[in-house]
């Protein structure tokens, strides 16, 4: 019988492995900060009522809506980030749940109040960065 040598087999280098699996956790975590919300909305309701107009997003985590929505809402903030509060009423705490009962609000509703706290107008869903611009300063008599 005729035996042949074995062919020679280059072990991998480990470093190799390791600086691959770095780069695919690299790509990922800038894929997922790419794909957060610019801007923080706070989730607290209390500034509703306390000497300045409130603007009020409700936002369901299992719908698309909301998450549309906001990105309506960051073309329209800069315009208005200093006479009016943004506010997130998110369906998934307590709060959120009973604001959107009380308003009868669903995903993706805009509610507008005044400084004093009244209720100045309920939007479902706004397509555009105009549409909500117009509600605003119509709710607010500019």
């Amino acid at each position: 019988m005729n035996q042949q040598p074995a062919a020679s087999v280059r072990p991998r280098s480990p470093w190799r492995r390791r600086l691959f699996i770095g780069a695919i956790a690299a790509g990922s975590g800038i894929f997922i900060w790419s794909r957060l919300p610019k801007g923080a909305y706070p989730t607290d309701l209390s500034p509703i009522g306390q000497g300045q107009a409130a603007l009020v997003l409700t936002m369901d985590g299992n719908f698309m809506g909301g998450a549309e929505m906001m990105k309506v809402l960051n073309g329209v903030r800069p315009d208005f980030a200093s006479s009016v509060h943004f506010l997130v009423a998110s369906m998934g705490l307590p709060e959120g749940r009973a604001f959107a009962r009380q308003h009868q609000a669903g995903d993706g509703t805009v509610v507008l109040f005044d400084a004093g706290g009244r209720r100045l107008a309920v939007l479902h869903a706004p397509q555009t960065a105009d549409e909500l611009r117009q509600a605003i300063q119509q709710a607010l008599g500019r």
